[in-house]
């Protein structure tokens, strides 16, 4: 059996950097009917983990109740890969924080969340958990679990709508998406940057991310469609 080796075309360096030459290379592969995608690599990672956000639930009173109809038939928040979620800190991507955090519960709260491999969020469900609700006059309460750890979406309510809970995780995933996943301590370190540490790094870049707080839910919002569709 004759053996023929293939004649691979390489790409001159000039034209790998320009955009029009790997357009005018797209096109002509599309001619040919091969199936092109392009894009970046933070793109890809940032796609599947946008549409694969595992929570660990970390319910403490009624608002984890609505949480839960979020995943039933109603709502089926599975469409949009929140469906799983884990009681292992190691195997989430975000906790899920509905209800009242009291003093003696902060510490286990925080021991959770460093037990998350970053990337990693936090999602404040309800008043309680957002500034301690109708206990944050109690001696035992803590008004507001970003005294622990940083909250990346706030959903209000006492408790938030279902609608509220799909729209608040929805704009998590348009958070992750327009990430670069290979920033924070996975990248050549700049000048100012000399002699900090991996944790350092991260510290410093979370600190830069703005919450995102759902003050209200669009009249228009279709818990159906996801929003890239919807364009909010």
């Amino acid at each position: 059996m004759e053996v023929r080796k293939p004649y691979i075309k390489s790409i001159p360096f000039d034209e790998f950097k320009d955009n029009d030459s790997l357009k005018d290379l797209v096109d002509e592969l599309h001619e040919g009917g091969v199936n092109v995608l392009t894009g970046s690599l933070d793109q890809m990672i940032n796609w599947g983990r946008a549409n694969s956000l595992w929570s660990l639930t970390f319910a403490t009173s009624c608002c984890g109740i609505e949480f839960m109809a979020v995943g039933c038939a109603r709502y089926d928040f599975a469409r949009f890969g929140f469906e799983v979620t884990r009681n292992s800190p190691r195997q989430a991507d975000l906790i899920m924080c509905a209800g009242t955090i009291t003093n003696k519960m902060a510490p286990a709260f925080r021991r959770l969340y460093d037990e998350m491999a970053e990337p990693k969020y936090v999602i404040a469900v309800g008043g309680c958990a957002i500034s301690g609700g109708p206990f944050k006059s109690s001696y035992h309460v803590v008004c507001g679990i970003d005294q622990i750890v940083p909250v990346d979406v706030f959903i209000p309510g006492c408790p938030p709508r279902p609608e509220a809970i799909m729209y608040g995780m929805m704009q998590l995933q348009r958070k992750v998406k327009i990430e670069k996943f290979f920033g924070g301590a996975n990248h050549k370190q700049h000048v100012d940057e000399a002699g900090m540490s991996n944790t350092e790094l991260l510290e410093e870049s979370l600190q830069k991310n703005k919450p995102i707080i759902v003050t209200s839910v669009p009249d228009d919002f279709d818990p159906n469609v996801p929003l890239d569709d919807n364009n909010k």
